[in-house]
């Protein structure tokens, strides 16, 4: 029973929330070795600097026995969320194993498109004490697992440490609450250097530091089913945002897109949040940079926003002999992440975050790893993407200056609350 992936070409709009974990060039990896055991064909948005390095894992698996064979097949991301669903809705040729972003998974798993892995977990002998609880729960939903994860990669702060010791702050104590940080984005800025302490995004990645802010406030998105974009809690979180810029004046107005992380990379925005799929970047650049939890910028609790990385298996795939090699692969997987933790991100599994003595001396992924305990991903919707729509493009009105943030998020919730209503 052997599977041939076929390419499709399309064009496809992704929620910004998936786009950026994985963006990069536009690239097709696929990997033949192994032995001649059932062919198991295997889908990843990975078309960034994160697809050699799971490429290099499936050639792992691959050596490591000749019982089965995986071929990885990296859909580019723009085309990822069209092409599975063409394939889940009834075109012939499919992967046996992908993965799913943790804010998508509800759409497929309410469809009754994804398979429920109780017999799989149960076979390969993975537990979910194996595994991130955060990451692990993410994929249970309506009292069935329907994901294996791979990761979890919520925001995390970057900053200068040339940038720090200039202004006299330690660059081994990044700020950690709100009043350590606006004091020390204070002493960073410099507008007559084009010098800033936090530059505030335009768009992209607000989509992961508003719900961090407001989810410090103990806020949540969506309530009883409908959203709760104006809450006082999500209505302050914007309101401390946006003064940084227009009333703090750590920030510069009106910043292109993308323009925080070029002022990062030209030493000039000394604080940036962002996730850990940019650590290989900054290397690259050769920028003296630290990494750090994010702050805890609202007013109650720890908190951070984040997306993951899930390995979900069509339910339309029923093969036994199929079925036995994903679950003989994944419980490679788990065991064989270091690879993937090169990539800046930190592996859902304890064997790597937590008994890796290899990962634990990196810089970078053990930090993401402790923001594991305290992650929160989007609401349990299914459609999210659309319904958050409303959302991002009214804050960003907010924080170019032309709406305040009560008006912004009010216009948001109607918006929101019209297409649920559909």
């Amino acid at each position: 029973m052997k599977k041939k992936w076929l390419g499709i070409t399309l064009t496809a709009v992704l929620t910004l929330g998936s786009l950026a974990a994985c963006s990069g060039t536009k690239e097709e990896t696929s990997n033949s070795g192994g032995g001649n055991g059932d062919k198991i064909t295997y889908w990843a948005p990975f078309s960034g600097a994160d697809g050699p390095r799971m490429k290099k894992i499936v050639e792992n698996y691959n050596k490591s026995q000749d019982k089965y064979e995986v071929d990885f097949q990296v859909v580019p991301q723009s085309d990822y969320y069209k092409t599975v669903d063409l394939s889940l809705s009834g075109q012939k040729s499919g992967p046996d194993v992908l993965i799913v972003h943790t804010d998508q998974m509800k759409n497929y798993a309410d469809k009754n498109l994804l398979k429920d892995l109780g017999d799989t977990i149960e076979k390969t002998g993975l537990k979910a004490e194996d595994y991130s609880e955060t990451a692990w729960n993410a994929g249970n939903i309506d009292g069935k697992q329907y994901s294996i994860p791979l990761d979890i990669h919520p925001l995390i702060m970057y900053y200068n440490k040339d940038l720090f010791e200039a202004a006299g702050l330690d660059p081994e104590n990044p700020p950690t609450n709100r009043e350590e940080f606006v004091e020390a984005a204070k002493k960073l800025t410099d507008p007559s250097k084009n010098q800033y302490g936090f530059v505030v995004p335009t768009l992209w990645p607000n989509q992961f530091i508003f719900p961090t802010i407001l989810f410090q406030n103990g806020g949540e998105l969506m309530k009883d089913g409908k959203p709760n974009y104006n809450s006082p809690e999500a209505v302050e979180a914007l309101t401390f945002y946006s003064d940084l810029i227009h009333k703090e004046k750590v920030s510069p107005k009106n910043v292109q897109q993308d323009g925080e992380v070029t002022l990062f990379l030209q030493g000039k925005n000394a604080m940036h949040l962002n996730g850990p799929w940019m650590m290989e970047q900054w290397d690259k650049a050769g920028i003296n940079y630290g990494v750090a939890e994010v702050p805890q910028l609202g007013t109650k609790q720890q908190a951070v926003y984040a997306n993951g990385h899930n390995f979900v298996i069509p339910a339309s795939v029923k093969d036994t002999e199929k079925l036995e090699g994903i679950s003989d692969f994944l419980k490679f997987v788990a065991d064989n992440t270091m690879e993937w933790a090169k990539s800046g991100q930190a592996p859902a599994s304890k064997a790597i975050y937590e008994q890796n003595e290899e990962f634990k001396q990196m810089e970078q992924q053990p930090i993401v790893a402790k923001e594991f305990e305290y992650a929160q991903f989007a609401p349990l919707v299914a459609n999210w993407g659309q319904l958050s729509e409303p959302l991002w493009a009214e804050v960003n009105l907010a924080l170019l200056g032309q709406k305040d943030p009560q008006k912004a998020l009010d216009d948001a919730n109607k918006k929101a609350e019209q297409i649920l209503n559909k």
